[in-house]
């Protein structure tokens, strides 16, 4: 994985990026034509890849345009499953924050400002279902994640970046929403996850690419958890989950891998966020040698201290979140820099490469997403020109 220098710190993103119009339509469309949803895939990833470089990004991805959300695309790449009507009163909008503030999340439901909504389409969502485990579970998407391979491969044909990724989730991100009913207990159930997830992981490494693990729930169930687990029983929810990810990973060189977090993308007010430093000693036991983590928004930005006692182990590097997806304000270029040498100052600036706190297809309006990206580049030339001087 190449690294900030002492002349230039380096920039990248943590995910999805604004998707087309052109390619929502082809995917509604797609049963009846297969064959333009595919070249319209292909020629969109062109473009988002051609977009990065443009606006100064170093380390891209493909936009995650070749997914329907950030684990959902994995019930089109997972065998073992079956689908049913959710049980009755089932909900996944859940948690101490939505009760703290239950009259604001249900304005923000009923108005559907939780999330920014790219356009005013109207659109029928698909019946509810319910994903059951009722047989040994098996990666059935082969095909698919060597189209994604394929389509950013050729994307980068004509371009030039210092490195590309594709993100993939995490075992303990899959797992959320879908229900056990074949493994004898949890962990089973969990690395028979990970062992079918290992299949991608495996799959983009052998293509060349950095392989970016997602993994939101592990910081953001603490919302729905804390109440019936406390702190010491959530830690270890999260080591063993940890454990399994590290199974999946175990033939990946470090270097080839990097973790995300975040308490999730929802723009709400995260009052019952856990800290940072209540995981930070289980995020750095992840097998990977860069860890992409919020750093911008109001709630954790001054995180950042943490650093001041916590050792970041030798040769691993930090992609802190300098610009946010959880406001529609343009970041300066100097609030960027002055972000990148807080960390810098406390781990050395080879060990930072500045990146977004979340995904900001979906979070942000499309403008000001490629905006922000092009504020994250200007905002690390300037950081690379104090940090030289000093």
């Amino acid at each position: 994985m190449k690294r900030s220098t002492e002349e230039r710190i380096l920039t990248t993103h943590a995910g999805s990026l604004p998707r087309p119009e052109e390619l929502d339509d082809a995917v509604e469309r797609s049963s009846e034509d297969p064959g333009t949803r595919s070249e319209v895939l292909r020629r969109s990833v062109a473009d988002v890849v051609r977009k990065q470089v443009e606006v100064g990004v170093d380390v891209i991805n493909d936009g995650e345009f070749g997914k329907s959300s950030w684990t959902g695309y994995l019930s089109e790449r997972l065998g073992g499953f079956e689908t049913r009507p959710p049980q009755p009163g089932a909900s996944p909008v859940v948690g101490r924050d939505r009760s703290i503030f239950d009259e604001f999340y249900s304005d923000a439901t009923r108005e559907g400002t939780l999330w920014y909504r790219r356009d005013g389409r109207l659109r029928t969502p698909p019946p509810p279902v319910q994903w059951v485990c009722t047989a040994p579970i098996t990666y059935t998407g082969r095909a698919i994640v060597q189209r994604d391979i394929d389509n950013l491969q050729a994307a980068l044909r004509d371009q030039s970046v210092e490195e590309a990724y594709l993100p993939v989730a995490a075992p303990s991100s899959v797992e959320p929403g879908r229900r056990n009913e074949y493994y004898p207990s949890d962990e089973a159930f969990v690395y028979a996850l990970a062992n079918a997830l290992k299949v991608e992981y495996d799959t983009i490494h052998a293509a060349g690419f950095l392989v970016q693990v997602d993994d939101a729930f592990i910081p953001a169930l603490w919302d729905r958890l804390q109440d019936t687990l406390g702190l010491e029983k959530y830690r270890a929810f999260c080591a063993m989950r940890i454990d399994a990810l590290n199974h999946a990973l175990r033939d990946i060189p470090e270097d080839r891998l990097r973790y995300h977090i975040c308490w999730g993308s929802w723009h709400g007010p995260h009052s019952t966020d856990i800290p940072l430093r209540d995981i930070v000693d289980l995020v750095l036991r992840v097998k990977a040698q860069a860890y992409v983590i919020e750093a911008a928004n109001v709630r954790h930005e001054h995180e950042y201290h943490i650093w001041e006692d916590v050792k970041l182990p030798e040769g691993k590097i930090l992609i802190p979140g300098v610009v946010s997806h959880a406001t529609n304000v343009l970041e300066h270029p100097e609030l960027v820099a002055e972000r990148l040498r807080r960390y810098a100052e406390r781990v050395g600036r080879e060990n930072v490469i500045g990146g977004t706190d979340c995904g900001l297809g979906g979070r942000v309006h499309p403008q000001l997403a490629w905006a922000k990206l092009q504020v994250l580049a200007e905002g690390a030339a300037l950081a690379s020109k104090t940090l030289r001087a000093v």
